[in-house]
């Protein structure tokens, strides 16, 4: 269920019960390894000293943001290749494979990557996901959005940019990670196209000059309107006017 639903399903589907068993599982390791999270949580709220909170604690001491940016950058170029080189085709991702994605990219500079943040976070006084619910709703967009649209192997561009435009938006109103949740959502979306036998969507040109229309492309995944994402899909991927 997506996250823009802001509703449970009412029951799920038999083949999807092993799943759900695992999420209480997951849950039930999480409230056995309670203090470990606690101590994940003050990590997540800690900036570096020096750093005039502009820097995160990190495993490297790092306290210039440009720094950091520098780091963080050629680890997801080191994880972008080493995930183009692991996954098939035909693979259908996750929730677990983006944890991994995650601790491959930042697990030498941060305590908590590859864990779901415990702490509230939001943009520009848009608010994500409470961070309480996003086990579950992890676990959904795995059975749903994930289970739906990966591995993608239309070659109708029409439709791979409705599939693109949803997941990535779903992904980002989760916002599961404290730190990274773009970047790890354009990951996926590179991947999801190398599937399908795409381009690779230019994230760069459009941020750059349309920040604020992809910002408010993800706010109309609140109701479930993908329209917005799905145009500037369509211009990354295709090439196509919106």
């Amino acid at each position: 269920m997506p996250f823009s639903a802001c509703r449970r399903p009412a029951g799920l589907p038999t083949r999807y019960r092993s799943k759900a068993r695992r999420l209480r599982e997951c849950l039930a390791r999480i409230r056995r390894d309670s203090g470990r999270y606690q101590i994940i949580r003050r990590t997540e709220t800690q900036y570096e000293p020096g750093s005039r909170r502009r820097v995160l604690g990190n495993l490297l001491g790092i306290r210039s943001a440009r720094e950091m940016d520098r780091v963080e950058q050629r680890e997801l170029i080191r994880t972008t290749k080493w995930a183009l080189r692991h996954y098939r085709r035909d693979h259908r991702f996750t929730a677990q494979d983006l944890c991994d994605l995650h601790r491959r990219w930042l697990g030498g500079v941060y305590p908590w990557a590859g864990y779901y943040r415990q702490v509230n976070v939001s943009k520009g006084g848009f608010p994500f996901a409470a961070a309480s619910l996003i086990p579950m709703l992890m676990n959904e967009f795995e059975l749903d959005t994930l289970g739906r649209h990966t591995p993608m192997e239309s070659h109708h561009r029409a439709l791979c940019t409705v599939a693109l435009a949803e997941t990535h938006t779903e992904f980002l109103l989760i916002h599961p990670f404290r730190e990274g949740n773009g970047r790890m959502a354009r990951l996926l979306a590179i991947l999801m196209c190398w599937q399908a036998g795409l381009r690779a969507p230019a994230f760069e040109d459009m941020l750059e000059r349309r920040t604020a229309e992809y910002f408010a492309a993800v706010r109309a995944g609140l109701d479930r309107n993908y329209d917005p994402m799905r145009a500037l899909f369509s211009e990354m991927v295709c090439g196509d006017e919106a």
